[in-house]
């Protein structure tokens, strides 16, 4: 099986110059994580930009500075198995792929997962892939809490759990992502300078503005946002 009979044909893709807004309408619209970025006029690969990026990032507004440059490719004609290698190997969840430098397709992990998965014989149960260190927060605990316990495990999912120590809910970047917007905080520090003894002389003063962004989340608790509706499998799956 070759990249070309799974790929994605129809591609959500954002343009350089663009800005951040446009990256995050088109994921929010699409329910997607990552998007391809374009040359403005062309169709040529540029970058890739994702909800981590924008989450990591975010005092830039343009795509230009956020995205991924040189992302990791493949061919129509690689093998399923060497995009799904080349996910594993560098940790990433979505292929562009290209044909003279230009783009014509995508392979997700979802992809791989159901449209191929079944025909690449693997017998090796989950337990020789799962990860088994994964954050896990209480259901009730507020949503910008929560964001700040993903981040510092640097995974992109949060297991939650009720009031009786059971598995609640899942929790993904997107479903933070949805959950935030971006807002600018303005702090000012004033310094003066006089000259002591003189009633007539002038303070000058020097005015600094300076402007963050940054990630305001909405005052929900997971519980409100997490998916309950969990397929779960055991370790010898």
């Amino acid at each position: 099986m070759l990249a070309k009979d799974i790929m994605s044909k129809e591609i959500y893709y954002v343009k350089v110059p663009g800005n951040r807004a446009q990256a995050l309408e088109i994921m929010r619209k699409k329910n997607v994580s990552g998007l391809p970025v374009v040359k403005e006029g062309s169709d040529k690969l540029v970058g890739v930009i994702t909800r981590s990026d924008i989450i990591e990032n975010p005092d830039e507004e343009q795509i230009a500075l956020i995205m991924t440059r040189n992302p990791i490719v493949a061919s129509p004609e690689d093998p399923v198995t060497l995009v799904a290698s080349k996910m594993v190997k560098n940790n990433i969840r979505r292929i562009p792929i290209v044909k003279n430098d230009k783009l014509v397709g995508i392979i997700t992990a979802y992809d791989i997962v159901s449209r191929a998965l079944a025909q690449m014989d693997i017998d090796s149960p989950v337990e020789d892939y799962m990860i088994l260190n994964i954050p896990t927060t209480w259901d009730r605990t507020p949503l910008n809490i929560a964001f700040e316990i993903m981040r510092y495990f640097k995974l992109k999912v949060l297991l939650t759990i009720n009031n009786e120590a059971r598995l609640s809910g899942i929790l993904t970047e997107t479903d933070f992502l949805n959950e935030s917007e971006v807002v600018s905080e303005r702090t000012v520090h004033n310094t003066s300078v006089g000259t002591e003894g003189d009633r007539w002389t002038w303070d000058s003063r020097n005015v600094l503005y300076v402007i963050k962004n940054q990630l305001k989340f909405s005052d929900k608790e997971v519980r409100d946002v997490a998916t309950t509706e969990l397929v779960t499998v055991t370790k010898t799956t």
